[in-house]
């Protein structure tokens, strides 16, 4: 089965919400896939996404209020088809640890750029989510 993993600083705002589009997109086109998110930090570790990406899935019709905040050691990011990174940070956070293979959101799709950090730019939210969505169809269709 192939695999796609979201990585963020704390696993409760960008990476949470790639992991919920994903599977919302996945469900929709019958794909099977694995599909995980996880933080390069530990600051939320078993929290659930922060309110603000709660209510713009939600708003979108999808539930992501289940999850919990995971840190990236919990996962073997190398058995991953596909590493997503949220931004260059995290990025050179992942390829610091070794990880073989990461690639950014935005580099499907939006030149590279990096994924606005809701926790610090809430008003972007309308056009985190078009990203996210945007750029989670093209990876999956390409898995």
């Amino acid at each position: 089965m192939k695999s796609v993993i979201f990585i963020c600083l704390g696993n409760i705002c960008r990476s949470s919400l790639a992991e919920g589009v994903a599977r919302a997109k996945a469900q929709q086109l019958n794909i099977k896939i694995r599909i995980d998110s996880a933080g390069t930090s530990r600051y939320h570790n078993g929290e659930a996404p922060c309110p603000l990406s709660i209510q713009l899935a939600k708003k979108h019709g999808i539930d992501i209020s289940h999850q919990r905040s995971q840190h990236t050691s919990e996962f073997d990011l190398n058995s991953y088809d596909k590493v997503i990174a949220l931004d260059e940070s995290n990025k050179r956070d992942l390829l610091a640890m070794g990880v073989n293979q990461v690639q950014k959101l935005g580099d499907f799709g939006f030149e590279g750029a990096d994924v606005a950090d809701l926790y610090y730019y809430p008003e972007k939210a309308e056009q985190v989510y078009a990203m996210v969505e945007k750029a989670v169809e093209k990876i999956l269709t390409q898995l």
